[in-house]
């Protein structure tokens, strides 16, 4: 494991209690960084529904370290079967049919047997007891040791000193995808048609003119926070550091992401005559399984600050996560101040 470890490191927290399922970081971030032709498929920043098989299909079963902290083999996915295509739809027929007989459905044209989104809000469980789902928005995480780096014989990928952004250098690039493959989050891609790698680039050069990222600035559920893990008076640290109840993904890879979740407050189950019975939907084994073992003193941790905010007593992590103003979830400037209020994009 190569020595990668910046000297400042930006965050992202996302707190999945506000996660709506909208897309409109998926979309912000695509418009704005790929849309080239060989990139079709590629996605920066997707939104999953979980429990699901993910983006692309089955990544949380390949790639990472290994107990020595050497980069194992992994997978480059499939384009058909596990990122799957964008399909058409049928578009023209729905506009010529005569809709009083209403024969004539919107639906994907041709038989797609999988693609982005595929089991979008499905989730588990029995309806109505115990069925539950949440929405999983993942990026590059800019890891401190990425899998990514270590893989790469041509030297291409580096991790920025002063903000530990992780990049790909295109020009030194020869499209080996031995990053592709090692990545455990599945979150390096391949543009097809240039035949070099391609990631999440955490807005960097929106980040250095002092703008949010496209995909936090443009959330309506105000969930992102944005910031410096150092500085003690930002949304990042004190939700890492001191409220601990912003956990890494599958920790258990190695990595050290730099993308934090709030893990997200279950319902409670119903019984067979539709009364609650105290035990959470969302499996407590399934939090486990992204989150790891801390997620279960992260989640006692919210219940109990909720339960301090309904007595009406004040909760500095309440306050924290409602986001009052969106100002303050992101903290970028030269001396960690929240970034100016022009309202800039």
């Amino acid at each position: 494991m190569s020595d990668t470890t910046a000297r400042r490191q930006v965050a992202m927290v996302m707190d999945l209690n506000k996660c709506l399922g909208c897309q409109t970081c998926t979309v912000a971030c695509k418009k704005l960084w790929n849309r080239d032709t060989g990139a079709d498929y590629v996605y920066w920043n997707s939104v999953e529904t979980m429990p699901g098989q993910g983006y692309p299909r089955r990544w949380e079963e390949t790639g990472g370290r290994d107990s020595g902290g050497r980069v194992k083999r992994g997978e480059v996915p499939s384009l058909e079967s596990d990122y799957g295509r964008a399909w058409k739809f049928n578009h023209g027929d729905v506009m010529r049919s005569d809709s009083r007989r209403g024969d004539t459905w919107l639906r994907p044209d041709g038989d797609p047997k999988w693609g982005p989104n595929w089991d979008e809000d499905l989730g588990a469980g029995t309806y109505p007891e115990d069925n539950h789902y949440f929405y999983l928005p993942r990026i590059c995480n800019h890891c401190t040791h990425p899998a990514c780096l270590d893989a790469c014989p041509r030297s291409a990928i580096e991790k920025r000193d002063q903000d530990g952004i992780v990049l790909v250098d295109q020009d030194r690039c020869h499209g080996y995808r031995f990053c592709v493959e090692a990545c455990p989050y599945k979150k390096v891609y391949f543009d097809t048609e240039r035949q070099v790698a391609n990631k999440c680039i955490f807005c960097m050069p929106r980040v250095e003119g002092g703008v949010a990222p496209a995909c936090a600035r443009q959330c309506p559920g105000r969930l992102r926070f944005v910031g410096y893990l150092d500085d003690e008076k930002g949304p990042i640290h004190k939700l890492v550091h001191q409220w601990k109840v912003a956990l890494p993904l599958h920790p258990e890879f190695g990595l050290e992401p730099n993308v934090f979740y709030v893990p997200p407050m279950s319902p409670s189950a119903m019984d067979e005559n539709g009364r609650p019975t105290g035990q959470p939907r969302i499996p407590i084994a399934t939090l486990e399984g992204l989150f790891g073992p801390r997620v279960r003193e992260a989640s006692a941790t919210l219940e109990a600050e909720r339960e301090r905010r309904k007595r009406g007593e004040p909760s500095e992590l309440m306050d924290l996560l409602i986001a009052y103003d969106w100002n303050e979830c992101f903290r970028l400037g030269a001396g960690g101040e929240a970034w100016p209020r022009d309202g800039r994009a």
